[in-house]
């Protein structure tokens, strides 16, 4: 049996059952689950693929998961797209991308390699190419298309991976992630008339001050409401101002000079100020919106309780916009389709510890909106009762944010909260919550900034409760969200 047979067999006797998994979140049928891949349209659905390790709940050989859906909430499951079955992958299938053409559904991927010189393990990344009809793909004839030799003779050959593919007017282009020699993080570009010859471009943005990381994983680059937009997952940052320690995902604005292929960046942003978002990706859908999707889960960290059988989760589908040049995320506007027993109070002065009728739940969709009052702190607890909750906090006079999933039931060490700089300067405070079981993903002024954040609190744990230490006049509503 081959590694794509017997991987798709192990999936259709292991999957887990959809009572233990979150509603609305993709996550892996059983198994490992990293960074989504392949985040493209075709033949007028979504197809998300993703890093999956089907065997156990730790990281693994690396296939191509799969999965398809129509408007970014209710998923459709299908067979592994891709296993490491060949020479030149067979240390793993690391991520990449898709894209729509003439011939199919084209998937680019990193196709790994390990072997043994002088007794010194060595290992080479290199770009491939796969094609399918949206259920099934094969890898094509001639891979690698893209090797490291390509690349001049001080960038890594270890470190060249994540390619994302892209059609502009006179070809496609694929940005990849690298590091010189020197340990320079970069972003660099290929060029192809017709995806099967490619040739190297250029290099699009590296940091040569050392200032964001050792490595851009990840990258993605596109044009957003007239700005051109890069978006790295960078490694081992040291916090500042704008970015916390370890995996961060950020996106750059600058000017991009087409000629030369450079892009000079004059900005750099965290994407998500939460405790778990890496590796997002982008595609721009049928109607014209660029739509992102991120792995919640830091490497750094696992919170799962002892015996899930599922390790990973992915995050809503968000849809991107710039406004007043900082880039704007907002949930999928297909969520409002799903929703039931909506739930509103207007008004609603809160003082102390307050609960209200109806206002309770895992998996929902939440705005609060603080229109006035004279308080320091206010709070909202989420899966909570008598003793886990998680908690987000709002201390106006400080003009901070605190995640904290201290109480939501972990017996590990691990990163528990986060407090971060109020990143706009809107009169009222908005906090729009959507929940799904194991995750919180807050939005914050119309998705100025967000705060994604995976626990694993009892699901008997449904409480929310408000809290504040003076008076705050609040306009809640509420949705449950149901998806069949």
């Amino acid at each position: 049996m081959n590694k794509l047979s017997k991987a798709n067999e192990y999936v259709a006797k292991n999957h887990i059952a959809k009572e233990e998994l979150p509603v609305f979140h993709v996550t892996p049928p059983c198994g490992w689950m990293n960074d989504p891949n392949g985040f493209s349209a075709f033949q007028g659905k979504a197809h998300l693929f993703y890093q999956f390790h089907p065997y156990s709940d730790a990281w693994g050989p690396m296939h191509w998961g799969h999965c398809e859906t129509e408007d970014f909430m209710k998923w459709t499951e299908l067979p592994v797209a891709l296993a490491p079955d060949q020479s030149y992958d067979a240390a793993g299938c690391f991520s990449g991308s898709g894209i729509e053409t003439e011939q199919g559904h084209l998937l680019v991927y990193t196709g790994v390699i390990e072997k043994e010189e002088n007794g010194e393990k060595i290992c080479r990344q290199n770009q491939c190419i796969a094609l399918g009809d949206g259920k099934t793909y094969v890898k094509t004839e001639g891979n690698p298309v893209v090797t490291g030799e390509m690349l001049p003779q001080t960038f890594s050959r270890e470190h060249f991976r994540d390619p994302k593919i892209g059609k502009q007017e006179d070809g496609y282009y694929m940005v990849v992630g690298n590091k010189t020699e020197d340990g320079v993080p970069q972003v660099v570009m290929f060029s192809s008339e017709d995806l099967k010859e490619w040739k190297y471009v250029s290099v699009l943005a590296s940091d040569e001050e050392g200032k964001y990381g050792s490595m851009w994983e990840c990258p993605d680059f596109f044009l957003l409401d007239g700005e051109y937009v890069l978006i790295t997952s960078p490694q081992d940052i040291s916090a500042g101002p704008e970015l916390h320690n370890g995996n961060n995902s950020v996106y750059y604005l600058g000017k991009y000079e087409k000629k030369t292929h450079k892009f000079h960046y004059e900005q750099v942003y965290s994407l998500d100020d939460g405790l778990d978002f890496y590796a997002p990706q982008t595609m721009q859908t049928p109607d014209g919106r660029r739509i992102m999707i991120g792995w919640m889960k830091s490497w750094d960290s696992d919170v799962r309780p002892a015996g899930q059988k599922w390790n990973g989760m992915m995050t809503l589908p968000r849809e991107l916009r710039m406004e007043q040049g900082r880039l704007m995320q907002c949930p999928v506007r297909e969520i409002e389709k799903y929703y039931k027993n909506s739930v509103s109070y207007e008004r609603e002065n809160i003082q102390g510890i307050r609960k209200l009728e109806n206002i309770s739940g895992r998996v929902l969709d939440m705005t609060v909106e603080i229109t006035d009052g004279d308080y320091r702190e206010f709070t909202v607890d989420f899966a909570q009762d008598a003793q886990h909750k998680v908690s987000f906090s709002y201390y106006k006079n400080k003009k901070m944010f605190e995640i904290d999933r201290t109480y939501s039931g972990m017996v590990r060490d691990v990163l528990s909260n986060r407090k971060v700089r109020v990143k706009s300067s809107d009169a009222k405070m908005k906090m729009r919550f959507i929940l799904d079981k194991y995750s919180a993903e807050i939005f914050i002024n119309d998705g100025a900034q967000v705060f994604s954040t995976t626990f694993y609190t009892p699901m008997n744990a449904d409480g929310i409760q408000f809290v504040c230490d003076g008076s705050a006049v609040v306009n809640i509503h509420k949705h449950d969200i149901e998806v069949k």
